[in-house]
């Protein structure tokens, strides 16, 4: 599915309700640690759904402050603050007809939430500063690695909002709990950074792999891709060896809870 990998029963899980859910307009909430691969699972349903021909837009919420993050989303007017020259459209204008991907949706600011809840309501937007409604036809997808739940109980985000995202949910396992799988995605990632870097394909030997295997990896796929670019760079011959490995794998370490 897309550029999704693996054969554990979790991961089929996962590529099943991708199927089923692809075809609809359905809302989805992807939760899953960080690293795991939740921009990749919405970036597969977006492609396998009627929207494939138009954008996939994507956005970290937790990476904009709330005035910046407000005006991405919804554009502004011209005039409305210092610098905005011209009108300018925003994500959900540049995403009509496609998907639109709100990555760490649990960093929304209050006040954000509220534009986003009455988005997803009407299924029209108001650009900063201005007045008029323009109505937008964009399927959310959104994620986050945090527990909404118990935000909510914090008081830190929107259960209305929370019941309106999370019409389907879908949960990306982290990578200490299917560990099948890590050989193969260890054989794309080699492959993938070998032919990157004009380098000969090297070989996993058993205790190496064994290692790999040990290791609760919790900065999950992203750490294991990283630390397969960094082996493929230093390591000269084409067997790895443990002296290439990143110190971390090395170091005994304790599941996480």
């Amino acid at each position: 599915t897309g550029n999704m990998i693996g054969k554990s029963k979790k991961m089929r899980d996962v590529y099943s309700l991708i199927e089923k859910i692809a075809g609809t307009d359905s809302t989805v909430l992807i939760s899953g640690e960080s690293g795991t691969g939740k921009e990749v699972a919405a970036r597969a349903i977006h492609h396998q759904s009627p929207r494939t021909e138009r954008s996939f837009v994507s956005i970290n919420c937790g990476a904009l402050p709330e005035n910046l993050l407000e005006s991405e989303l919804f554009g502004h007017a011209k005039g409305s603050f210092t610098g905005a020259i011209a009108n300018k459209k925003g994500l959900f204008e540049i995403a009509e007809k496609g998907t639109l991907f709100l990555d760490e949706v649990g960093e929304m600011s209050p006040w954000t939430q509220v534009k986003l809840l009455r988005t997803l309501q009407d299924k029209r937007i108001r650009r900063v500063g201005g007045t008029e409604e323009i109505p937008v036809n964009v399927r959310i997808i959104a994620a986050t690695n945090q527990d909404l739940k118990k935000r909510i109980e914090e008081d830190k985000f929107r259960e209305d909002l929370f019941y309106r995202l999370n019409v389907i949910s879908m949960e990306i396992p982290p990578l200490r709990n299917r560990k099948e799988d890590i050989p193969i995605l260890i054989s794309h990632f080699l492959k993938k950074c070998c032919e990157r870097m004009g380098r000969p394909m090297k070989r996993m030997p058993p205790r190496v792999m064994k290692i790999f295997e040990s290791y609760p990896w919790p900065g999950n796929v992203r750490e294991l891709e990283n630390a397969i670019e960094r082996i493929v760079a230093i390591e000269e011959r084409e067997t790895v060896t443990e002296t290439s490995l990143p110190e971390e794998l090395l170091s005994p370490q304790r599941e996480p809870e």
